[in-house]
């Protein structure tokens, strides 16, 4: 049988094929910090976020013996119809949920739903198993308190990046606790679902210093709740996936779409092409029309009864 990529890109305006591979070519691709001391020095360069209009509301929230703090925003149009768990990127060490605020308010007011944004504990200062901690409390704290607090059950999640893999690290720890029903979907945009280096697509990434720093201290790094990859993926929520066709993660990203449909869920792949890891925070049409897909997925997971 012969599988071409091509057949996996998601279908969009060539007008924005062209202008997104025009962007790429211009710019200059980054890279991570390699060591403490750079990621050190990107924190402290890295510009303040920008205030949405509504602000969030701060709080911590507390489930499982685990304390965590929260962003949230609630639908300017009336009450929520849903809420929904973002979980950010950045390699495990580096970022903050007020990085996603305007995209936040932006979901929230789009969908009319509840948006909650988790700041989960960063790397190296506090290794695995921290964030996936943080981020399975602020999911079973929407368990428990979501009705009463939002007026509505109807739960879901996602994240990119470093925060889509503890979106499903997370899913994953719901579901061992028998409550991840509550959850009508995940859209994950380009995770990094094996952190060990034992498959080929874990490969392409096993010498950045973020897997280092966030598990360097575990022996071994195929536990599902590191690498989710290597986890039994039944009984799961329905779920999106979000990639680059020049994501480093492409590769690990198809894995896990096989992998989710071979156990039985319901799961998108949407290959976008030119685009690069992280390609939906940059402004090109591109970014926009993918965003406006997922907006489409999750109104419609929202919406099923």
């Amino acid at each position: 049988m012969r599988f071409a990529l091509e057949a996996l890109l998601a279908d969009v305006p060539a007008e924005q094929v062209v202008e997104a591979r025009a962007f790429y070519r211009s710019r200059v691709a980054g890279r991570g910090p390699g060591s403490f001391e750079e990621l050190k020095e990107a924190r402290a360069k890295k510009p303040e976020p920008r205030a949405a209009v509504p602000p969030a509301v701060e709080e911590t929230v507390e489930a499982a013996g685990v304390r965590v703090p929260v962003r949230i925003f609630l639908p300017s149009g009336g009450p929520p119809r849903a809420v929904y768990l973002g979980i950010h990127g950045g390699g495990f060490y580096m970022g903050s949920a007020a990085q996603g605020d305007e995209r936040h308010r932006a979901l929230a007011d789009a969908l009319q739903i509840a948006v909650v944004g988790v700041d989960y504990r960063l790397a190296p200062e506090h290794p695995w198993p921290a964030a996936p901690d943080d981020c399975a409390a602020a999911a079973l704290w929407l368990v428990d308190e979501a009705e009463a607090r939002f007026g509505t059950a109807r739960l879901a999640i996602g994240g990119s990046s470093a925060g889509a893999t503890l979106a499903l690290a997370t899913l994953l720890r719901l579901r061992d606790r028998g409550v991840v029903d509550r959850f009508v979907g995940a859209a994950l945009r380009f995770g990094a679902y094996d952190l060990s280096a034992q498959t080929p697509g874990g490969r392409r990434i096993a010498d950045e210093y973020f897997i280092q720093a966030y598990v360097g201290h575990v022996a071994d790094r195929t536990l599902p709740d590191i690498s989710p990859l290597y986890a039994d993926l039944s009984g799961l929520p329905p779920a999106l996936l979000v990639v680059g066709s020049e994501d480093v993660l492409l590769e690990d990203n198809l894995t896990l779409a096989g992998r989710l449909s071979a156990a039985g869920n319901d799961v998108e792949l949407r290959v976008y092409p030119e685009s690069p890891h992280g390609f939906t925070g940059h402004p090109t049409a591109l970014a926009a029309t993918a965003f406006s897909g997922i907006h489409s997925w999750l109104r419609d997971r929202i919406s099923r009864p």
